[in-house]
């Protein structure tokens, strides 16, 4: 039986929810590092000016067919979310994104074969209140490893408050305006109890 959300048929002018672990659940980013190599990668195909390789060989542009808008890397997973323009645009970004974290990956720890469980999982985002839901649980994943999602490097949390921008990324699907910007802190901040209130339970439902 497949997995749930391991097949799609993608369409484009709709949200996605993207997410991803390492095979056995095992740790995919171990150092700083690898975070921002990670990152680095979506910079690389999404921004609007072309990168290129030490050969000077232009990497693949993928900012037509798919924007990124939220993201956190945890340990052993990842969570993005994005807006599909093209129907295989996360495709596209995916399949180059993973494989060259793996080559990285593999030649500097020094091991072979996959990262990850399998390929990517997707779901669909189908109305306005999933969509924020969703903006939030990504945002507040870093509770789950005690740390504060206000100050967590590796979200893209800073970029829905306005204390940094980038041209990869598109927090202004969501916010906009300096109040927009508040008042989502406070969107996230408000489900911050509850959150940790369901962290508990299942901590105690798996003793």
């Amino acid at each position: 039986m497949p997995k749930l959300n391991s097949i799609k048929t993608y369409g484009s002018d709709q949200y996605y929810h993207i997410y991803n672990r390492g095979v056995n659940r095992q740790d995919i980013f171990l150092e700083p590092e690898d975070r921002f190599y990670f990152l680095s990668l979506f910079k690389r195909h999404l921004s609007p000016d072309t990168e290129v390789d030490t050969h000077n060989r232009p990497f693949a542009q993928f900012n037509d067919e798919v924007e990124l808008v939220a993201y956190c890397l945890m340990p052993n997973h990842f969570h993005l979310l994005c807006y599909l323009k093209e129907p295989d645009g996360i495709i596209h970004l995916m399949r180059s994104v993973m494989t060259a974290y793996t080559m990285y990956f593999n030649k500097k720890y020094s091991r072979t074969g996959g990262l990850y469980e399998g390929v990517f999982l997707a779901s669909r985002i189908t109305n306005d209140g999933y969509l924020w839901h969703v903006s939030r649980y990504i945002h507040l994943n870093p509770l789950d490893i005690n740390q504060d999602f206000r100050q967590y490097p590796y979200s893209s949390i800073d970029y829905f408050v306005g204390r940094k921008h980038a041209v990869w990324l598109h927090p202004e699907k969501l916010v906009q305006t300096e109040h927009d910007k508040e008042q989502y802190l406070e969107f996230v901040s408000d489900y911050e109890t509850m959150h940790e209130d369901m962290k508990l339970l299942k901590n105690i439902l798996a003793a």
